[in-house]
């Protein structure tokens, strides 16, 4: 472990607040978890550029935000052990699974966390404890109540509306059952440790679960998917990556699901938004949806595609990707 510390503001309810501390926790990096409340504005604001979490401080006191590029600086200084796999379709996949659990994932997580009342009160007032966690039970009250009004009249972030609820929910459940199948065998999703794959899908997934009803869908549904999200809260390395051969039969069946669902969806986004639109309908698994253009996910399709481009003449990975559907999104 280092002896450098670095701070880590975030909070429990955030997936990407607890997607890089569980990084951290897996490489042995020192750190402190400083929960995010008014109590630390001014140090906290003292190195955050934007009012979001998680925010990192270097030791040398250098702020910085966003959970992929916080993990992708840190593991060029702590490259051991590896969340990338030696393979390099492998490799490519696991950052593919980590875009889609951060963008797609996220859209399940936040419309279920602020859609149905029971979700919306238990949500809401977790955040208002975390926020004021000395506060009496009056002001909680009235803080979650705020937290609610706010955080519902936000549907449009992710594009939860009452058109898209049921799809979203049909999203959800055949994803579960996807990762179901293939985590029945194994400890993560490439293997026997952790990928930058299971740090972005599974972050989403463990918030899902903390609410009512994802948290009882999980239990009742998917325990080995529940599993993975509670092991992943502090992961360790407990083998070895495995091949593509012994991991296509269910891995390529979550390829196809990203491949019907997120990728067209955030392909059209970014159309969308070069052309200034105020909306977009795209056809998902033969079915239309309908949100307003999200500005972040055209930044972060970017550096996918870069990353893409980068080994696109790799045959191996084409073949996959191929035979996924994922290939022409891609290009």
């Amino acid at each position: 472990m280092s002896d450098a510390i670095y701070q880590l503001y975030g909070s429990e309810m955030s997936p990407y607040s607890v997607k890089v501390r569980s990084y951290l926790r897996y490489k042995g990096i020192a750190h402190q978890w400083i929960a995010r409340q008014p109590s630390n504005d001014s140090a906290y604001k003292a190195v955050a550029k934007l009012p979001i979490v998680p925010t990192l401080v270097t030791p040398g006191g250098e702020g910085v935000q966003d959970s992929t590029p916080i993990i992708e600086m840190l593991e060029r200084e702590f490259p051991a052990p590896s969340i990338h796999p030696e393979s390099l379709p492998l490799r490519f996949l696991s950052a593919l699974i980590e875009e889609f659990g951060d963008e797609w994932g996220n859209k399940i997580m936040f419309h279920y966390r602020w859609w149905d009342e029971l979700d919306q009160r238990a949500a809401a007032k977790t955040l208002a404890r975390l926020a004021q966690p000395l506060a009496g039970d009056a002001d909680i009250s009235g803080l979650a109540d705020l937290i609610r009004g706010r955080m519902t009249g936000r549907g449009f972030f992710v594009g939860s509306s009452s058109a898209t609820a049921p799809l979203i929910q049909e999203y959800f459940l055949e994803l579960i059952d996807l990762l179901s199948a293939h985590l029945a065998s194994r400890r993560y999703l490439f293997g026997a440790r952790p990928s930058f794959g299971d740090f972005g899908l599974a972050a989403q997934l463990y918030e899902a679960s903390v609410d009512p009803t994802c948290g009882g869908i999980l239990r009742g549904r998917a325990p080995i998917v529940l599993d993975w999200c509670l092991r992943m809260i502090d992961p360790r390395a407990e083998g070895t990556f495995e091949e593509w051969d012994s991991l296509s039969s269910t891995l390529m069946p979550i390829l196809n699901y990203i491949a019907r669902t997120f990728l067209p969806w955030t392909n059209a986004n970014a159309s969308a938004l070069a052309s200034n639109a105020a909306e977009f309908t795209v056809e998902i698994s033969g079915k239309s949806y309908t949100q307003q253009p999200q500005k972040y996910h055209a930044k972060s399709l970017a550096a996918l595609k870069s990353k893409y481009a980068a080994v696109a003449q790799d045959v191996a990975l084409r073949q996959i990707l191929d035979g996924s559907g994922c290939l022409p999104h891609l290009a």
